[in-house]
């Protein structure tokens, strides 16, 4: 018999990520999982109505490969409430298994061999394999802490004539800072003259806590016609395992992109669409308030870590909050967040692994998608420190 064979990786330098490294150390130590972004609470009681109602009326065979059209339409319309246009739903938008895989399509259609992207470090994870599976290159822009702002005139000097496409998150995770109007308007006077689109990832757009509100990259008229921004019904429902997500990008775009869709899942589940579509047109109170609904919870660990050493940092969106320990611990942010897991019972993620080159600040992410007990038995613990 032959010895097994093993395939040369094509991403070598990756392991099994750190959420999932975090969550099995928290379960392990029986910690507080404050790591991984997740809610610990259900989504709406409507939401799962409807999923039941439409299993039971039938609908169960594969959906469109563009995404049903109910749900379609009622994105469209809903962009148009929220963002003031109106993208074409046949054409314009497509629904993905989950906001990854619209990433990793828009990426895949985007870059060719030999392209360079630009990305903000701290930055999710999925962006550079999806690149670097593609045959690109990145190259990243380290943002500092507490602001993380972009230095505009240092991005100007990034760009080359292979530079192909910018990668934006806002509100970003995990600085949990947001990106304002004046943001997407440097942007489009840095790239307007030249081939390069925009991959605008705003899952959290509800979960922004700005007196301005959300700025989503398809309210700026000229960026929209070269973007492709990513939306995630996973993070507005508190529904992450459903795995439900869409893009929205001109139809030039969206018909490339969709030629990587059709052979990668192809269609999303039938009645989960049916039922977002439900929720969309006759729930939007829900999606209306979650601003607040997270602001509460923001403001709840806020208040409750005020007694600690930790020093906690702004946070205008996302639900997760990041905390400094240097008056705690001189470890690196990966030892201190092993540490605090197994030895104070509360799990984190430590920011240096969203970068790809140096970052020595002493900082972790906390996740406050929790339920109130969960976020007071926390704190409790690391008031403790």
């Amino acid at each position: 018999m032959s010895a097994a064979l093993i395939p040369q990786s094509k991403l070598p330098a990756l392991g099994t990520t750190i959420f999932t490294q975090m969550s099995a150390l928290a379960q392990q130590h029986n910690a507080i999982n404050l790591s991984q972004g997740f809610p610990d609470y259900d989504g709406p009681d409507y939401l799962k109505a409807r999923l039941a109602f439409h299993v039971a009326q039938g609908a169960n065979q594969y959906a469109p490969m563009t995404g049903c059209a109910a749900l379609r339409e009622a994105i469209a319309d809903k962009t148009a409430d929220r963002y003031g246009w109106q993208p074409d739903a046949g054409a314009e938008v497509t629904i993905t298994a989950g906001a990854t895989e619209a990433l990793y399509a828009a990426i895949t259609a985007l870059v060719r061999r030999g392209d360079e992207m630009i990305c903000f470090d701290p930055s999710y994870d999925s962006y550079g394999p999806a690149v670097e599976l593609a045959g690109g290159t990145m190259t990243r822009i380290t943002l500092q802490p507490p602001a993380f702002r972009v230095d505009w005139s240092q991005f100007a000097g990034l760009i080359t004539d292979n530079t192909r496409l910018v990668i934006v998150n806002t509100p970003h995770n995990p600085s949990a800072t947001s990106w304002q109007a004046a943001d997407f308007e440097a942007l489009w006077q840095a790239i307007g003259d030249r081939e390069i689109y925009v991959l605008s990832d705003e899952v959290y757009e509800h979960i922004c806590f700005t007196a301005q509100g959300h700025a989503s990259v398809l309210a700026h008229p000229q960026l929209r016609q070269r973007a492709v921004a990513v939306y995630s019904f996973g993070k507005t429902y508190h529904m992450t395992g459903w795995r439900v997500g869409y893009c929205i990008a001109p139809a030039a775009i969206t018909a490339e992109l969709r030629k990587v869709h059709q052979y990668l899942t192809f269609s999303i589940t039938t009645p989960v669409q049916l039922a977002l579509a439900d929720m969309l047109r006759h729930e939007p109170a829900h999606w209306q308030t979650l601003p607040a609904f997270y602001q509460a919870k923001r403001d709840r660990l806020v208040q409750a870590l005020a007694a600690s050493r930790f020093e906690v940092l702004p946070c205008e969106g996302t639900y997760f909050l990041l905390v400094d320990y240097s008056a705690i611990s001189d470890l690196d942010d990966v030892a201190f967040s092993r540490w605090l897991t197994e030895h104070v019972g509360v799990a984190a993620i430590p920011l240096s692994v969203f970068c790809a080159d140096a970052f020595p600040h002493k900082l972790v992410r906390l996740c406050f998608a929790k339920q109130d007990a969960t976020l007071d038995a926390a704190a409790e613990r690391l008031c403790q420190l």
